[in-house]
């Protein structure tokens, strides 16, 4: 698989003939850079920090993960409906009943699969929660 990243006029015409010479058939994918391993390191960082400051639930870091990251899901669809955009993550992020009727399955969203934009945006949440505790989250020299 080909991947083209649109830097300027030169690359967007490479994408253009690229298109045009494929195969009728092909698929191709267009969307926002995928985050970088530096804001994972970060985040990944961040939650640990809040894990390991948290004198009252306990949690350790991947439960931490999971709630910082579904309270950033709801803020972030929040500002988009208040902003007339769509849902950024449509499909995901829901707790659905289960097929049989006698439970619940959580569909969650996955840090992974976050754009730059949204993990740029995740690491301002967990900086924003981190302020609200009581007392504040320490945050660790990287």
């Amino acid at each position: 698989m080909k991947k083209l990243v649109l830097t300027g006029d030169l690359a967007r015409s490479a994408a253009k003939a690229a298109i045009d010479s494929a195969p009728l058939g092909w698929v191709m994918r267009l969307g926002e850079p995928v985050k970088k391993r530096e804001q994972e390191e970060k985040y990944h960082a961040m939650i640990g920090d809040i894990a390991k400051q948290d004198t009252k639930r306990g949690y350790d870091a991947e439960v931490w993960k999971r709630l910082l990251c579904a309270a950033y899901v709801r803020v972030a669809r929040e500002n988009a409906a208040a902003e007339g955009k769509p849902d950024p993550f449509l499909g995901r992020g829901m707790i659905l009943p289960n097929l049989e009727g006698d439970g619940f399955v959580q569909i969650g969203v996955a840090t992974s699969d976050f754009t730059v934009r949204q993990a740029a945006e995740f690491i301002e949440h967990l900086y924003d929660f981190g302020a609200a505790q009581e007392p504040p989250v320490v945050w660790k020299k990287p």
